[in-house]
Formats: structure tokens, C-alpha cells, sequence
């Protein structure tokens, strides 16, 4: 009697065998690669050709974000200071700031030449990603929730993974992040520092009423008065003001609803 099965078969088995082989491999460089801090950039810490310090300026010094990162509010983008702006403070000159340190030598060089210093990008989203900063920032998503505590950082660092899994988590529940616009640039906000009764009066001024703002804090909430709202408020979240109080009202009255379909990110 013949044989039932074609002799090529006789190889079948070590052929599968190197094929799973393959394919685990593949899955695990994938993974690896993907799944990994390597992937979404956390940690990534380039030297600067300048050493700013934004432990010093952002932190010690107070200086606000929007200083150096002009229009960011007004703009897509956020854009990389000039050496203009660096100049203003360090410049030769009467009273600016430490203008002979050898660390500025390439501001000086710069401001010499007309060349802009090649600064090293940390943050950069994929070409096929769009990311609109003046979006988030005037409506109530501050610098540090997508850049980290920049103000504590001698060298600006890639903090957060801003993988597409990480967007979409604030996306749908922004009230985690939401907070007032005189605290977007605010590194050290904190809820729980805010006056209740000033930030639920700072509603009503723009035109939300006091029966709303009730029905936010507590289904069924009655108050006429920011004393019962303030009331209402400390019987349903406590003494402090906490984020998900905050977070919850710009939600409701900004009328924030952040898209989840894939053409909002991918155009």
C-alpha cells in the first residue's frame, strides 16, 4: 500500500515549528518595543547645547511658561523661544543676568551670527498625529498634565507616555484634568488650594446659575446662594475643594465634550 500522505508533508512539521518561531519572536520585539517606556519616549532627557536650567527659571524664579513658549495659547503649535528671549534677561548690558557666564557663550554667539540655537527637540508627536496645544490649554488642560513637574526639572525630560491609549484616558474623563484658566500655567496647583465660594462665584459671573451649579455638585441639588452652594458643596465633597468638584463644573458649563473617534487625532 502506498503512502497516504505526499512526502513534501514530511517536512510540514519542522516547517510549522520554524514558523511559530518566527512569529514569537516577532511578537515579542513587538512588544518590547511597544509596550515599553522605549516606545512612548518616558525618561528621554537629550543634553541641551545650552544648559537652561527650568528648575531655576520655571521654578525658583516663577517665570511663566508663556514667557519663552509665546503664543502658545493662540497657536497649534508651542513654539521654541528665540535667542531674542534669552537675550532680553542675559544680554550684555546694565543689570541683565550673569550676560559674561561662559554657559551663555552660544546666546551670545547666536545673538553675533543671527543663528538660531539648535535646541533639541523633546516632546514631538508622530506625523500622522494632530495636536492642537491653544485647544487644550483654553480649555482648562494645564502644561503640566501632558509635560509633567517641568518646573522641577534641571533638564526637561519626556515625562509622560502621550501614547494614543494615555489620550484617550483624559478624553474620557476630563474632569481628572480640567482646572481653572488663571491656573493653566500654575506648576503647583493644587484643588484643594482654591476658595470654594470665589471659584463657583466665578461661574455665576459668567452667566451660570446657581440652581445648575447645584444640580452638578448633588443630583437633586437646591441652592440660591453661593453660602448654600458652598454648603451643598462641603457635604458632598468636604472641607477642601477637590478635582473632581472642580473638574466636574468646567466640564458641565465649558461644554466639554473631547471627541474619540480617530479623525480627531488622525487627519
Amino acid at each position: 500500500m502506498g503512502n497516504f500522505f505526499p512526502r513534501w508533508t514530511n517536512w510540514l512539521p519542522l516547517k510549522l515549528a520554524v514558523g511559530v518561531a518566527f512569529i514569537a519572536f516577532g511578537v515579542s520585539v513587538g512588544v518590547a518595543y511597544y509596550f515599553t517606556p522605549k516606545y512612548t519616549r518616558v525618561g528621554y532627557e537629550p543634553t541641551q547645547p545650552v544648559p537652561f536650567s527650568h528648575k531655576i527659571h520655571a521654578g525658583q524664579l516663577g517665570l511663566d511658561c508663556r514667557y519663552c513658549h509665546s503664543f502658545v495659547e493662540n497657536s497649534s503649535h508651542a513654539n521654541v523661544p528665540t535667542n531674542q528671549t534669552c537675550f532680553n534677561c542675559h544680554g550684555p548690558g546694565k543689570g541683565n543676568v550673569k550676560s559674561a557666564s561662559p554657559k551663555l557663550e552660544l546666546v551670545v554667539k547666536a545673538h553675533e551670527t543671527k543663528q538660531p540655537i539648535p535646541w533639541v527637540k523633546v516632546h514631538k508627536a508622530p506625523d500622522y498625529v494632530y495636536f492642537n496645544h491653544s485647544a487644550h490649554l483654553n480649555r482648562g488642560i494645564s502644561c503640566q498634565s501632558c509635560h509633567g513637574q517641568v518646573n522641577e526639572m534641571e533638564v526637561v525630560k519626556h515625562a509622560e507616555p502621550q501614547s494614543m491609549g494615555w489620550c484617550l484616558d483624559c478624553h474620557r474623563n476630563p474632569e481628572q484634568k480640567l482646572r481653572p484658566l488663571d491656573q493653566i500655567t500654575n506648576l503647583n496647583y493644587k484643588p484643594e488650594q482654591l476658595d470654594r465660594a470665589a471659584f463657583y462665584q466665578s461661574l455665576i459671573a459668567k452667566g451660570v446659575k446657581t440652581g445648575e451649579i447645584a444640580e452638578t455638585i448633588q443630583e437633586g441639588g437646591k441652592a440660591a446662594s453661593i453660602e448654600e452652594l458652598v454648603s451643598l458643596a462641603s457635604v458632598t465633597f468636604g472641607k477642601q475643594v477637590t478635582q473632581l468638584e472642580v473638574g466636574s463644573q468646567l466640564k458641565k458649563h465649558w461644554q466639554v465634550q473631547p471627541p474619540e473617534n480617530c479623525t480627531s487625532c488622525h487627519r
